[in-house]
C-alpha cells in the first residue's frame, strides 16, 4: 500500500532521483518487493521538489501510474533539485480515485506522505480524528483520506512549536489511542525530513529514506517497527530512535 521517498542532497535531474535508479520510485511501485497489501501502486502518484532559494516547493500529482507517465520523466529531466519528496499510490477502500487523494500534501514550505492506513477513517474515527484538528487547518483539507487529515493534525504541532520528528510521533501515537492502522508517516522542508516506520517498510541510506532500497547499494538499513527517522540536513546520515510508545 503505497511507496514513497524523500531525498536531501546536491542537485540532481528529478528524473535521475524518480526514474533512473534500478529500484526507482517508479520500478518499485510496479514492482514491490517489501508490500504486504496490494501488488502494486496503480492509482497515481504525485511528487514535490524545492528550487533553490525558494522556500515553497512545487508540485505535481496525477493519477496516471507513475511507470506510464512518459510525460513527466521527459520534463523532469530538465528539472534540478536537492530536496524532494514523491509517493505512488495504491488507494485504501473507499477513498476516490482522484489526485487530490495523492500524496505529496502541501502547506507552506511542508510536504506530507502517508504509507499505511487508519482503519475505520471512513466512518467513525474519520470524524474522531477531524475534530482533533484545529478550524483553521481542518478548513484547508481538500480531499477524503485520512493521510491529509493526518498531516492536518501534524501542522498544528509544528504551528504550535512542536519538532518535525515530534510532531510525526505525537500524531501517531494519537491516532493509535483511537483507532488501529499502519501509519508510516513522511515529511520534509526541504531543509530536513523525518519519517515514522509504523506496520509499513522503511529504509534509510544517508540522507535519503523510502520504502524500499532504490538500487543495492549496501549502505540500505531497514528501520525497525516502532523508528523515527531524522535526516538533519543534505548530506547528513539519517538518525534512527525508537518511539517512546
Amino acid at each position: 500500500m503505497c511507496r514513497h521517498v524523500a531525498h536531501l542532497g546536491p542537485p540532481a535531474p528529478l528524473h535521475d532521483l524518480l526514474f533512473g535508479a534500478s529500484h526507482s520510485l517508479s520500478h518499485q511501485s510496479e514492482h514491490p518487493e517489501h508490500m504486504d497489501s496490494g501488488n502494486d501502486n496503480p492509482d497515481g502518484w504525485g511528487v514535490g521538489w524545492y528550487t533553490h532559494g525558494v522556500a515553497e516547493p512545487e508540485r505535481y500529482r496525477t493519477t496516471t501510474p507513475i511507470w506510464e507517465d512518459a510525460t513527466f520523466a521527459n520534463r523532469a529531466t530538465g528539472i534540478e533539485t536537492g530536496a524532494f519528496l514523491a509517493a505512488a499510490r495504491l488507494a485504501s477502500p473507499g477513498a476516490a480515485i482522484d489526485a487530490t487523494g495523492n500524496a505529496p500534501f502541501r502547506s507552506g514550505p511542508w510536504l506530507f506522505s502517508l504509507n499505511g492506513i487508519v482503519h475505520g477513517f471512513h466512518d467513525e474515527i474519520g470524524r474522531v480524528l477531524r475534530r482533533a484538528v484545529s478550524a483553521a487547518r481542518r478548513g484547508d483539507i481538500e480531499g477524503d483520506t485520512d493521510s491529509e487529515v493526518l498531516f492536518a493534525m501534524t501542522l498544528d504541532r509544528l504551528d504550535a512549536g512542536v519538532a518535525p520528528a515530534d510532531a510525526l510521533e505525537s500524531v501517531v501515537r494519537d491516532v493509535l489511542d483511537v483507532a488501529s492502522g499502519r501509519l508510516n508517516l513522511l515529511l520534509t522542508d526541504g531543509h530536513l525530513v523525518a519519517a515514522t516506520r509504523a506496520g509499513r517498510s522503511l529504509f534509510v541510506c544517508g540522507s535519503t529514506v523510502a520504502s524500499e532500497p532504490l538500487d543495492d547499494d549496501p549502505r540500505w538499513q531497514e528501520v525497525a517497527d516502532g523508528g523515527i527517522v531524522l535526516v538533519p540536513a543534505a548530506g547528513s546520515d539519517a538518525v534512527v530512535r525508537v518511539a517512546a510508545r
